[in-house]
């Protein structure tokens, strides 16, 4: 998937995963997308979350050798 900018939060535990993409979100325009790596179990139901709450979508994510990627998209 394309992506426009890339965020390693691997070894960061909740809620740093989330924040670091908050912030990342924040310096971007709207409808690109920012591709997230994180290690953090619960980081699929934060994203859940966190893209309901603000309304950013969860454009897709995957797990691959205990390491999870969400491509999120700027509302």
């Amino acid at each position: 998937m394309n992506f426009d900018k890339e965020l390693d939060a691997r070894g960061l535990n909740c809620p740093l995963p989330i924040l670091r993409t908050k912030k990342a979100l924040t310096d971007m325009q709207s409808g690109q997308v920012l591709k997230v790596l994180a290690t953090d179990p619960g980081a699929v139901k934060d994203f859940q979350a966190f893209s309901r709450q603000t309304g950013h979508e969860l454009v897709s994510h995957a797990e691959a050798d205990k390491e999870f990627t969400f491509f999120m998209k700027k509302k």
